[in-house]
């Protein structure tokens, strides 16, 4: 009887003592699973960090592109106004300058070379005016040279009036200095011309008003 008692407590010892390490067993796996749980959970964070970062620096290099775009065309828009008014100026200069020039060689003449003044007066012009003032230099040959017609020419200013596509029409004054055989001193007077210029025709002269304050109407 003693060694069957003895027999039956050894194996509840040892029933006791093997239960323990199955019990050890399921807790380190347990730990396993948090520690698993936990890392997948900071990479998951990380991960979510990770693309607001992304969606954040997106974001900003969006809205630097579009100052940058928005930069570049107030520049250009700038630069596009400025542009055109330098191109105004100077046309607006050329033309002044080009009525001036007519103006000067047209109220200088001599009744002794009217035909160099004939060429002065259709110089730069289209060919319909052309034809106008020739005609209308013939007729005021007939009043310059019973008068001996002297006179002499210099440039005040040119203003342009108007530019309707590229037709200017010029208002232009010159300071003109006349002797006759009615005033044999100099006599001074301010001519005042009205040219209109058409730039589309290589900057000719297409009208001219105001040869009268020379002379005569055409």
């Amino acid at each position: 009887m003693s060694d069957e008692a003895d027999a039956s407590a050894n194996s509840g010892a040892n029933s006791e003592g093997s239960a323990t390490p199955i019990s050890s067993t399921a807790n380190g796996h347990d730990d396993a699973d948090a520690d698993n749980a936990k890392a997948a959970s900071k990479t998951g964070s990380r991960r979510i960090q990770i693309s607001i970062r992304s969606l954040v620096a997106i974001g900003a290099f969006v809205i630097l592109l579009a100052a940058a775009g928005s930069m570049t065309w107030l520049y250009l828009g700038e630069r596009g106004k400025v542009e055109a008014q330098q191109r105004q100026a100077s046309d607006y200069k050329h033309a002044e300058q080009i009525a001036l020039d007519y103006a000067v060689s047209t109220a200088t003449m001599n009744f002794q070379d009217l035909n160099t003044w004939k060429g002065k007066l259709v110089n730069g012009t289209t060919q319909s005016l052309n034809g106008k003032l020739t005609k209308a230099a013939n007729s005021m040959q007939q009043i310059l040279v019973p008068l001996e017609w002297n006179s002499t020419a210099q440039p005040l200013v040119a203003k342009v009036r108007s530019n309707t596509n590229g037709i200017y029409i010029v208002d232009t004054f010159v300071t003109v200095l006349t002797k006759t055989t009615q005033t044999p001193d100099n006599l001074q007077s301010t001519a005042t011309y009205s040219i209109t210029i058409d730039s589309s025709s290589n900057w000719q002269i297409s009208d001219v008003g105001g040869i009268n304050a020379i002379v005569q109407p055409k």
